[in-house]
């Protein structure tokens, strides 16, 4: 074992080196790179195949022409890995949500979708979860395609792949979210942001000229700044107090004892522990004696299980014989449980074939439905149409919503009805052209006579402009009268920014004031942190040494209670001979 060096600086006890570590402020690791790198498809089986063919006549995405939407195929262990991860972030709130594997509760998956879109901080909150929910989806380039059947029963075994792969995209949303919240450049750039809007106010209050509010708002940017600079000296202060707290704790630790003092108590402390030892060799040695009993007791037991176990064994063998002597036989049952597990298979395929039926009927009903509404606004227009016509059969068109074909639904019976009218119509046009022909040569008549008068109107315009030129001489004189007050105006606003720019000088100087002082403690904290660092590690060095010193002094020990062993076995069996010898 090595002595304790000489000249080495005091070591640091345990205490103080975990109060020391408990004042380091380590910074929280960021967000790892892969947080949205996870497979195109996490979970398989359970996919219906009208969502693959959804999927499949669905619009491309605007982003570098990958499919909108991405199917869902993955190995069961990769399904309950990503169960996991979103436990694991579920469980940092309060209350928290467990969603138990393999199919979870559907009010928990709700409260989980809710939980994870709070967390996303959406001004609107969705009412209807099954009704917004895929449009929200959409709308924030999901890859996952999430169906309205699903969110009524998500916990069923077709929905679950699709509502899990839609959790975990949340849970990465919401874990990127959190981290933008927390980084400090972040809210450096909504300072910087605010600075800005500062400018671009002032400026325009100064553009429009409202003097009052460009002085409101230069003191309340100035108060907001000297409030941001009573922060960083609050700040600075706190340091200088963890400093001094640094320095009494290292005048503690340089307190502590010494290690040949800490060693000499350690040896007393293994002299006992070689006196416990012995006592427990001893105490050993009788329990052997009382095991070496209990031993013979036990054989006798199991010579007696044994004969019961041979009884058993002869009845077993019996009731084996009565069941190979029965009719039935394995062979059988085994053709049953096939026969069964087929019939459960076909049971399944015509539930899923029935399911796809229906979900292709409930398709064509809407897109026959919003067929037949498009339909009902072109029959409204065509209808207005012909009421503007003024037609004089008023005749309407009227859809048939039982008609099974075109014909029935619009009827066959609009051509031969609209036809005579519209041609009538025609004739009557034409006519109503020559009528208008003669009455614009009418009225070029009266345009000719309307000249005469439009000359006589001019010399009445000729007197009025002289007199608006009049007005506009005495305009031009007030508006130099503007100029000169907004040029005093100007002049006022420079005096107000040159004492705008000295005061933002100085709040400058105290910041810079304020960042040296700051650097300088950080400076001092991290000295400190990396002496108590080197003292930790010599005295890491130290107690590895005394641990060498511990495991030898321990492999010593272990040889000794062999040896000892050894000597009471020998005693034993010499006894053990001399009273068999005695009995003899």
């Amino acid at each position: 074992m090595r002595g304790p060096r000489v000249g080495a600086p005091q070591r640091l006890t345990r205490a103080a080196v975990d109060a020391l570590a408990g004042d380091v402020v380590r910074p929280s690791p960021s967000p790892a790179g892969h947080l949205f790198d996870y497979p195109s498809s996490i979970i398989g089986g359970g996919r219906r195949d009208s969502d693959a063919s959804s999927l499949a006549s669905s619009r491309p995405s605007s982003a570098g022409g990958i499919s909108a939407y991405t199917t869902v195929s993955a190995a069961p262990s990769d399904r309950a890995s990503y169960l996991r991860a979103v436990n694991s972030y579920l469980s940092s709130f309060s209350p928290p949500i467990h969603l138990k594997p393999p199919f979870p509760r559907a009010r928990d998956i709700t409260d989980a979708l809710r939980l994870l879109l709070s967390r996303l901080d959406f001004e609107h909150p969705l009412p209807d979860l099954n009704r917004d929910l895929p449009h929200l989806l959409a709308s924030l380039r999901c890859p996952f395609k999430l169906s309205k059947s699903a969110l009524k029963a998500p916990s069923t075994p077709h929905a679950w792949p699709s509502v899990l792969a839609v959790l975990h995209w949340l849970v990465q949303l919401a874990r990127a979210a959190d981290h933008l919240a927390s980084n400090p450049s972040f809210h450096r750039r909504s300072t910087d942001d605010d600075v800005h809007s500062y400018i671009a106010r002032a400026y325009s209050l100064f553009l429009s000229g409202d003097d009052s509010a460009v002085e409101e708002l230069d003191a309340e940017y100035l108060d907001r700044i000297e409030r941001h600079a009573d922060l960083a000296i609050k700040a600075a202060e706190a340091l200088e107090v963890e400093i001094v707290q640094s320095e009494s704790k290292l005048q503690e630790v340089s307190a502590a004892p010494t290690r040949l003092e800490a060693l000499q108590a350690e040896r007393a402390a293994l002299g006992e522990d070689v006196k416990k030892f012995q006592d427990d060799v001893d105490k050993f040695s009788r329990i052997v004696e009382e095991k070496k009993r209990d031993l013979a007791e036990r054989e006798r037991e199991l010579e007696v299980k044994e004969l019961e176990k041979k009884v058993l064994d002869e009845e077993n063998h019996g009731l084996r014989e009565r069941v190979r002597s029965q009719a039935l036989s394995t062979r059988d049952l085994e053709r049953m449980t096939r026969e069964i597990q087929v019939v459960e298979r076909d049971i399944a395929e015509g539930e899923s074939r029935r399911n796809e039926m229906d979900e292709k009927a409930w398709k064509l009903n809407t897109e026959v439905e919003r067929n037949y509404r498009e339909i009902e606004a072109l029959t409204e227009q065509c209808n207005h149409s012909i009421r503007k016509l003024k037609l004089q059969n008023h005749f309407q068109l009227v859809l048939n919503s039982k008609g099974s074909s075109a014909a029935e639904v619009i009827g066959v019976d609009y051509k031969t009805m609209l036809k005579p009218e519209l041609t009538a119509l025609a004739m009557e046009a034409k006519k109503g052209m020559f009528s208008n022909a003669e009455e614009r040569i009418n009225l070029q008549k009266q345009s000719h006579d309307n000249d005469m008068t439009i000359e006589g109107k001019k010399v009445q315009c000729d007197s009025l402009r002289a007199k608006i030129e009049e007005a506009e001489s005495k305009v031009d004189l007030l508006r130099k009268e503007t100029e000169d007050h907004a040029s005093r105006c100007t002049t006022e606003t420079e005096k107000t920014k040159k004492e705008l720019v000295i005061r933002e000088q100085q709040v400058s100087l105290l910041e810079r004031e304020a960042k040296e002082l700051l650097m300088n403690s950080e400076e001092k904290l991290r000295t400190t942190v990396k002496w108590s660092t080197e003292e930790t590690q010599l005295c890491a060095q130290e107690l590895w040494a005394l641990i060498d010193g511990v495991s030898q002094y321990k492999e010593f020990m272990t040889s000794t209670i062999s040896g000892i062993r050894k000597d009471v076995k020998e005693i034993t069996d010499g006894v053990k001979q001399a009273h068999e010898a005695s009995l003899q």
